[in-house]
């Protein structure tokens, strides 16, 4: 008697579902099955304990509230996850969001009618310090890691020099309208986060710029082989990083209609967390847009959850800690487990 087979069946499975082999072999599958999806298993069970303790979580005000929270957040996490594919990382982003709230807000202020302007000027500033970072990193071969966190240093001193070492307010209620707007129902913020999520993963998916990120972070010297221009695609991550960081400074700094110099302070830690809490490896070449959004709303949720529990903060920063850590020691296990 034959047995038919699929054609998405592995080739290797035992023909009867009886056999010790095949009780192993259906057993390896769920396993892997749990281990792909265990940060949406997660993001589940968080949901469900949070929607248990307290009526005011599982609720459309609530989830707004999220949303809303994870917007500027979302634009500097998808900057580090394109980065972090290089095998590099951008410590710099936290900084480069001040700075480019501050240069917004230091043109816009007195003068409504430059806010577009403001807007461009803040996003060319993120820019500009992704390109010193990639140039930096892909010319004179410096260290990601060192690069970028003189870029920190760098950029917040450079905050502070274009407010004259104060925050800077009086800002036109204009401003204040860009992070308060709904467009087809949905907050402005909210909107442009999702636009970014959908053009992102369709970039890094169909487009030979995806395919040389995910190239160089796998092997730089094998993708110089293949005809891959690493240098200008690491350049080109940073300046990603770098613009988005810019936007993220334009949407803080316009939820507070200020411009604080030490706006974004902490954003690169919790946007690395995102991407790695994702299933991103900080040694390149593996992750998705997709599980950068599943490590985002994973954070976002805890912490809006912890919240409303009251949790005090330094308890929150301690579960975000052993959170991070978990992740990564099950990608590493994961990882050890697909190649024996």
């Amino acid at each position: 008697m034959s047995t038919s087979t699929t054609p998405d069946q592995r080739v290797d499975s035992p023909a009867d579902d009886h056999t010790p082999e095949a009780r192993r072999w259906n057993r390896a599958r769920v396993e892997d099955l749990l281990i792909r999806n265990s940060m949406v298993l997660v993001l589940l069970l968080v949901i469900g304990y949070f929607s248990y303790e307290s009526a005011r979580f599982a609720t459309a005000p609530n989830l707004r509230t999220i949303l809303i929270a994870s917007a500027p957040f979302a634009l500097v996490a998808l900057g580090q996850t394109v980065v972090i594919l290089t095998g590099g990382i951008d410590l710099s982003v936290g900084s480069v969001i001040a700075l480019s709230a501050m240069t917004g807000a230091r043109m816009v202020v007195g003068h409504p009618d430059r806010l577009w302007l403001a807007i461009v000027a803040a996003v060319v500033v993120g820019m500009a310090a992704g390109l010193v970072n990639g140039l930096i990193v892909s010319r004179l071969n410096v260290a990601p890691f060192v690069a970028t966190l003189g870029m920190l240093t760098a950029a917040s001193g450079l905050a502070y020099v274009v407010g004259h070492g104060a925050p800077i307010n009086g800002l036109p209620p204009e401003y204040g309208k860009i992070a308060n707007t709904n467009i087809i129902g949905l907050p402005a913020p909210v909107l442009v986060m999702i636009i970014g999520f959908l053009v992102l993963a369709a970039v890094m998916k169909r487009t030979s710029f995806g395919l040389h990120v995910y190239a160089v972070g796998g092997n730089r010297i094998a993708a110089e082989v293949a005809g891959v221009n690493t240098r200008r695609t690491l350049t080109s991550v940073y300046v990603i990083s770098g613009a988005l960081a810019g936007l993220s400074g334009v949407i803080l700094s316009s939820r507070v209609i200020s411009g604080p110099p030490n706006l974004g302070q902490g954003y690169e830690l919790d946007a690395i967390a995102a991407v790695v809490i994702g299933g991103a490896s900080l040694l390149g070449g593996r992750g998705t847009v997709w599980g950068t959004l599943l490590g985002l709303l994973l954070i976002q949720t805890l912490n809006n959850g912890l919240d409303i529990l009251v949790v005090p903060a330094y308890w929150q920063a301690v579960i975000s800690g052993v959170l991070i850590v978990a992740a990564v020691a099950v990608d590493m296990w994961a990882t050890r487990r697909t190649r024996t």
